[in-house]
């Protein structure tokens, strides 16, 4: 379908739009009179336009409308409008630049923790850690977003949501090698999880990440850190992670490669290992004398 008719409509709106603002005078003496009316009108101009720019997939033009929206609702002090059009205006950015979208996204958290919207707050923190993650490719920001929606689910007592947030904290934490952190969190959320009776069968996947991390940084620490899991929640020490981790410990300890990569193999076999599993095991093999490096 040809959308370039609307585009065209949309481009007029704008101008239609711009001249109701003008002649409305300057915000404060417009006021008085018919101000404020022409403004607001001028308002949905701007929102019909952007969602015109949408259905010819103009992102950027989208964008551009809904922030002048955007701007007017907040010259009236209409805070939530406001907010609205600012996530209208990131989810149009995202499609066309990532930046622009943070912007945007942004400006809408600030509104919406001054109303106290936390929970909201949050969930915006996250589309702002995923733009991160996968366009921008800057996983210490993405870190950064996911740990302040964490704070807030925290304070609004929404724990699940947080846990959530604060697993792709650790994860990447690991990944960078910020071993100490990721311990912590994976920790934390297996005491937390352990006595749900819905989510205690994940406490040994966080138990066995944190063992892991725990492995590269020092085997006597990861030794001692088993032990403690198991005191835990004695329900770790019937799982495969942990029967796992002790057989690499002693391959370890051995500076035994081929035991180590044979318990790994068997383990696999039955539960497969993803990547962020493999990068760890094999950064803990490569510290064995004389290894070549892979699980194979």
């Amino acid at each position: 379908m040809d959308n370039s008719g609307k585009e065209k409509e949309a481009i007029q709106l704008i101008a239609d739009a711009d001249k109701k603002v003008k002649s409305s005078g300057s915000f404060l003496g417009g006021m008085f009179g018919g101000g404020p009316h022409k403004v607001e009108e001028a308002c949905e101009m701007y929102c019909r336009a952007a969602n015109m720019f949408k259905m010819a997939k103009n992102w950027s033009a989208a964008g551009g409308a809904f922030c002048k929206a955007a701007r007017i609702h907040m010259q009236l002090q209409n805070k939530h409008d406001c907010a609205t059009s600012f996530i209208d205006a990131g989810n149009a950015y995202k499609k066309s630049d990532p930046n622009e979208a943070i912007k945007c996204l942004n400006a809408a958290i600030d509104i919406y923790t001054d109303m106290g919207r936390f929970t909201i707050a949050a969930k915006h923190h996250i589309s702002i850690a995923e733009i991160y993650e996968s366009e921008l490719v800057d996983i210490e920001k993405a870190i950064a977003h996911y740990e302040q929606a964490a704070d807030y689910y925290k304070g609004e007592e929404s724990n699940s949501s947080a846990n959530r947030c604060l697993l792709k904290v650790g994860a990447y934490s690991a990944q960078l090698e910020q071993y100490q952190k990721a311990i912590e969190i994976y920790e934390q959320v297996g005491a937390n999880t352990m006595d749900n009776p819905l989510l205690k069968y994940s406490a040994k996947e966080y138990f066995f990440k944190a063992s892991l991390c725990h492995f590269i940084v020092d085997e006597l620490n990861a030794k001692i850190a088993v032990e403690k899991y198991e005191e835990m929640f004695p329900a770790f020490s019937d799982s495969r992670e942990c029967k796992l981790l002790k057989k690499l410990l002693e391959a370890h300890e051995e500076q035994n490669s081929e035991a180590f990569t044979d318990a790994v193999k068997e383990f696999d076999s039955i539960s497969r290992l993803d990547q962020w599993h493999t990068t760890l095991l094999l950064r803990i093999k490569k510290s064995i004398q004389g290894d070549e490096g892979d699980l194979k």
